[in-house]
């Protein structure tokens, strides 16, 4: 198969496999196991822990989701590697409670064994070789400051685990990431669907919560109100067909600012809205076993961090690719934190029904006001009439008035 083959090309519909979907469900044992670690050590030190584990798993899992986007595992020798590349994150994520405790050597070997794979399988996807091996190089060495840092312990590790991350916030522009075509459509139903199996870990986490409980009003209703508001993040994520736009949006831009807008909408916007849900299962969990009596700081922060984290991710998602209104969910964010003293106060339950109800308010008025964006945007012209240039804004985070009038039009309805 020649490389032109193998490349991919921005055009041209691909999507999520099968195997692409079974690698998924080791990544929702990842999410379960930093909740669980979060939740038995729910301190500063514990959420700094998470932190860089968080991401450093995060970055190679993004990066397979890349490598599956090049070379999709049709062959029995991709699939191959995607499998073994799996066993290593199973062993990750089975390290994770111990990363810290004696056990980060063994995180640490199984993270190399991951990249190893990860930059054979991109070898072959076309993209020219020195690229290739710088990336797999800087990635190596980020291994090797987890691997150091898994042996040293303590708080040693906790920083070389952080020089790593750091590293990987500066590796997409040192390797020649422009070259890389992205195929939009599969690579935004890939992060779609590791979003949706987060949201499986926060269902997990009522469950755990409750145990034997016996299934009275209380402990009834608390699940039920957690659930909505996992149904709300749901809803902020997916409610307004954001994915099909973020395909159009993707799509429309050049190579280049294609890949920039990936890195930062999909692995570092994404590193927020999983750390969000990680929070908020970590207060849900304690929700549920806690109904009606009140809950400590930590807690309550958690439940109402997770979504408001959650809901400010997503609204810088939104405004990067102009999806659709923002202020609203700004203020709800702000309004979901206000709720924490309900926790510590009153109970979880009045504070997840008081969340509950506020997601309920935003989305029922963005609903209302949604044939008057649509109006507004009809009026204008699009992105892409503005030619290859028009979407010159996703080179900044700050977006300001260099946004498409699309963008502006509907942030003056919502």
């Amino acid at each position: 198969m020649t490389d032109r083959e193998l490349a991919p090309t921005g055009d041209g519909e691909l999507r999520a496999s099968p195997l692409e979907l079974f690698f998924d469900l080791v990544f929702v044992f990842v999410i379960t196991q930093l909740t669980a670690s979060l939740a038995h050590h729910l301190t500063p030190g514990g959420l700094a822990r998470v932190l860089v584990m968080l991401a450093v798993i995060w970055w190679m899992y993004d990066a397979y989701i890349w490598v599956a986007n090049a070379v999709p595992p049709r062959t029995h020798g991709r699939r191959g590697l995607m499998l073994l590349g799996m066993g290593c994150f199973l062993v990750i994520a089975l390290s994770v409670p111990r990363a810290f405790d004696g056990g980060g050597e063994v995180f640490g070997w199984a993270y190399l064994l991951v990249i190893a794979v990860h930059t054979g399988m991109f070898a072959t996807a076309g993209v020219r070789p020195g690229a290739v091996a710088r990336m797999g190089a800087l990635n190596l060495l980020g291994a090797g400051l987890v691997i150091t840092g898994g042996y040293l312990r303590g708080g040693p590790e906790l920083l070389l685990w952080t020089a790593a991350f750091g590293l990987q916030l500066v590796i997409p522009y040192l390797v020649d990431l422009p070259r890389f075509q992205l195929r939009s459509d599969h690579f935004v139903e890939r992060h779609g669907l590791v979003v949706i199996v987060a949201f499986g870990e926060s269902v997990i986490a009522i469950g755990v919560g409750i145990g034997e409980t016996e299934l009275t009003a209380a402990p009834t209703a608390t699940a039920m109100l957690a659930l909505a508001v996992c149904v709300g993040l749901w809803w902020a994520y997916f409610g307004a067909d954001d994915e099909e736009k973020a395909v159009r949006a993707m799509a429309r831009l050049d190579d280049a600012r294609r890949n920039l807008a990936a890195i930062k909408v999909y692995n570092l916007g994404h590193y927020a809205l999983l750390l969000a849900v990680i929070l908020f299962a970590t207060g849900a969990k304690t929700a549920t076993a806690h109904p009606t009596s009140a809950i400590h700081l930590p807690e309550a922060l958690a439940l109402s961090g997770g979504t408001a984290l959650f809901l400010c991710a997503n609204t810088g998602i939104r405004r990067t690719l102009a999806l659709g209104p923002t202020r609203l969910r700004l203020l709800t964010a702000a309004l979901v934190l206000a709720t924490t003293p309900l926790g510590t106060q009153l109970n979880p339950l009045t504070q997840l029904a008081s969340t509950t109800a506020l997601l309920a308010l935003l989305f029922h008025t963005e609903a209302r006001r949604q044939p008057a964006v649509d109006a507004l945007a009809a009026e204008q012209p699009s992105a892409a009439e503005h030619g290859p240039r028009g979407l010159r804004h996703h080179d900044s985070d700050e977006l300001g008035d260099r946004r498409p009038p699309v963008a502006l039009a509907a942030d003056e309805a919502g």
